[in-house]
């Protein structure tokens, strides 16, 4: 096993915002400070959707303006949806990363962006002009990467048909999206296995979405496969709310961190503050 460090992104943003009781501004303010001093490589804190689609995120900008940022390492990432999105984000200097959810199924595309695929590669045209000029990064999530339950069709040579796409157009972090949690061990150590070494230059994470006892082994599936990139979330919280399914939230942190840990692979986290953001979790969710 390799001691290559592994860059956790926690995901906030996702475990929020399916949630109908409204967090208050201050709270979620207080909570993401916590996270920012836990040493995660980045922070997916918020999103810039329309608030009636996502309207526990709809404090974004005022969640951001209560951050203190003067002594974290973490970059910040926050969800758009369309161009619109994309220039709200970019007028935020504190914001590294804009990430924008790309379907692999049709379907799922329109319901959750309201644009088919090919509009789709349009806007991510756009958000990539956005980020050259405004001094950040796209992170495109291929959502549905592993499946779908509408019937589209779908394949690694589809994912990979996209991927090409994308880092073509300049995209450089991509990551694998488990949108409701339909992968196995097998089928992630089959798409990373044969995505990574396709893409030397291009980042391939992995954000998947699992009920938690079986969390571990698809961790351990992905890193094996050679994921350097997995997105997670405090106790497992969240998942998405467009595809919703109770029993499947986004992969818990304190399950990367032990497999992490028993690997004996590199992490920058600092324990201490990880387990009072543990504690703080139970007055947010």
């Amino acid at each position: 096993m390799t001691t290559q460090m592994v860059k956790i992104i926690e995901a906030s943003r996702d475990a929020m915002q399916g949630l109908h009781e409204f967090i208050p501004t201050k709270l979620k303010a207080e909570y993401i400070n916590q996270l920012l001093k836990v040493g995660f490589d980045t922070l997916d804190f918020g999103s810039f959707v329309s608030p009636k689609a996502i309207p526990q995120l709809s404090d974004t900008s005022d969640v951001l303006s209560m951050l203190d940022l003067s002594s974290t390492k973490t970059k910040l990432l926050a969800i758009v949806a369309n161009k619109r999105g994309a220039i709200q984000a970019a007028e935020h200097q504190e914001i590294k990363y804009l990430g924008y959810p790309f379907s692999i199924s049709e379907t799922f595309q329109i319901r959750n962006t309201n644009a088919t695929i090919e509009e789709s590669i349009t806007r991510v045209a756009d958000i990539i002009d956005i980020c050259h000029s405004s001094d950040k990064e796209p992170v495109i999530y291929i959502s549905m990467g592993f499946g779908n339950p509408y019937g589209d069709e779908w394949n690694a040579e589809i994912c990979m048909r996209y991927i090409d796409i994308l880092v073509s157009m300049g995209v450089n972090i991509i990551a694998l999206s488990d949108t409701i949690g339909v992968a196995t061990t097998d089928s992630i150590e089959y798409l990373f296995e044969s995505i990574i070494p396709c893409y030397p230059t291009v980042e391939i994470g992995a954000h998947l979405h699992s009920r938690y006892q079986d969390a571990y082994d698809k961790v351990s599936a992905a890193i094996e496969a050679g994921c350097r990139r997995i997105d997670c979330a405090i106790r497992g919280f969240g998942g998405c709310p467009m595809a919703k399914d109770d029993l499947t939230g986004n992969m818990p942190t304190e399950v990367v961190l032990k497999y992490l840990k028993d690997q004996s692979i590199s992490t920058n986290i600092n324990w201490e503050e990880f387990k009072k953001s543990m504690e703080l979790s139970s007055l947010v969710f």
